[in-house]
């Protein structure tokens, strides 16, 4: 009894399964003689609620495109697995679709409106011309949406592959252009291509922030302020209303900066928020085309800073101190022919009195405010100014004389 059961089912399979195929070869045959009615129908459908087709497909490559996707799709129904097309087809049209600049949720109700126009298509046939075989056609069902939706799938995830290899040499191309704007090796040209890739005026107010590269790490090997790995984490790409594109150096990260309205102070205050290191600020310069300059500009400016701890320098209120670093050799011949004297004291004698000039410069000849800084009375800031004028034969008096002051001072800090 158990085994007459058992044929009984496979010999119900068997004769169910002969039904669907039945169906099937008929419906095919008979779609494969309507593939321009049916094309027609589904390219119509699909631009009339899809702008993005339309903007991206011409009228020609779509509607050859689904002529050839709907007659291998109905043709695998008549094929052996082995012979199917119709999923190496779903490969090549994602693939072009991903190059196009197609969105993948048109691409998606494009194959939502292809099974839907399959479908009705099927049904109609079936209807019209074999009303007996509607039992068997409604077994097909899922057997003709499962076989699009393995091609939609299959779609899927190669246009999310070719998107991700296209968006990743877009990115190449655009970085090795804002690279050559950088290092000065580029023309209107690149500056124009640069422009195009990164979506900026080739002519605007643009500036360049240079940060140096953290040395010091925390023992869970994050950076100070927050920072996790550099060139990844805690850059900002946008500062109120400007626009940050970063790069990265050996010894420092470089950032080109759009300014739009934006002023330099509003630039060094944003950037304090986040700096972690020695930054320069270039001034502001009037296209791509000029941010090399702006670079080099940026790096004399944090090559100005002291130490390793957060410090923003903006070259337009460091000139002085750029000017020393820029010029290492006169610089330190001014050192020697100005603070000779003075660099021949007692290390800790030699400290006193630059750190009492170091402060007296900063309260713009005060001494009542160095002392305040300096923790001393005033007539010790006196006393070791008249000390510092005998050995230098330089007089605070004369402000030639305190320029030179200044620079040398400048020099020993940034040079040493």
């Amino acid at each position: 009894m158990g085994g007459s059961l058992v044929k009984m089912a496979v010999k119900r399979s068997e004769h169910v399964g002969e039904d669907v195929r039945q169906v099937l070869r008929i419906a095919a045959t008979r779609l494969l003689r309507q593939l321009p009615e049916l094309t027609e129908e589904l390219v119509a459908r699909v631009r009339e609620g899809d702008e993005a087709y339309r903007r991206f497909v011409t009228p020609d490559d779509h509607w050859q495109s689904t002529e050839e996707g709907l007659r291998v799709g109905i043709e695998a129904i008549l094929q052996r697995p082995d012979e199917r097309r119709d999923l190496e087809f779903a490969r090549r049209m994602a693939g072009r679709r991903a190059e196009q600049g197609l969105p993948l949720e048109s691409l998606m109700r494009m194959y939502r409106l292809a099974a839907q126009v399959t479908w009705g298509a099927f049904v109609d046939l079936i209807e019209r011309e074999h009303a007996e075989l509607l039992p068997a056609l409604v077994r097909t069902a899922t057997h003709v949406w499962h076989a699009i939706d393995r091609q939609a799938l299959m779609a899927a995830d190669i246009y999310r592959r070719r998107e991700k290899e296209l968006l990743g040499r877009s990115t190449e191309r655009v970085n090795a252009l804002l690279d050559e704007l950088l290092e000065g090796v580029a023309d209107t040209a690149v500056a124009r291509s640069a422009a195009a890739g990164l979506d900026l005026p080739e002519r605007g107010r643009y500036a360049v922030v240079t940060m140096r590269l953290a040395v010091r790490h925390d023992h869970d090997g994050s950076r100070p302020n927050g920072y996790g790995t550099p060139g990844v984490d805690g850059r900002p790409e946008v500062l109120g209303p400007m626009r940050l594109l970063w790069r990265m150096r050996a010894q420092y990260e470089v950032a080109v900066v759009a300014l739009g309205e934006a002023t330099l102070e509003e630039l060094a205050e944003g950037m304090t928020a986040v700096a972690y290191g020695p930054a320069g600020v270039s001034p502001v310069v009037g296209g791509l085309v000029e941010l090399a300059a702006a670079r080099r500009l940026a790096e004399l400016a944090m090559r100005t800073c002291e130490g390793c701890g957060p410090e923003i320098a903006r070259l337009d209120r460091r000139l002085p101190s750029a000017l020393v670093i820029s010029q290492p050799e006169l610089s330190g011949r001014l050192v020697s022919e100005v603070l000779g004297a003075l660099l021949g004291l007692d290390p800790t004698d030699r400290e006193v009195l630059l750190a009492t000039l170091a402060a007296w410069l900063r309260c713009e000849g005060s001494a009542a405010r160095a002392a305040g800084q300096l923790y001393c009375h005033r007539n010790t800031v006196f006393n070791r100014m008249r000390r510092l004028e005998q050995l230098t034969g330089r007089s605070l008096s004369r402000p030639r004389d305190i320029v030179e002051l200044a620079l040398a001072l400048d020099a020993t800090r940034l040079l040493s």
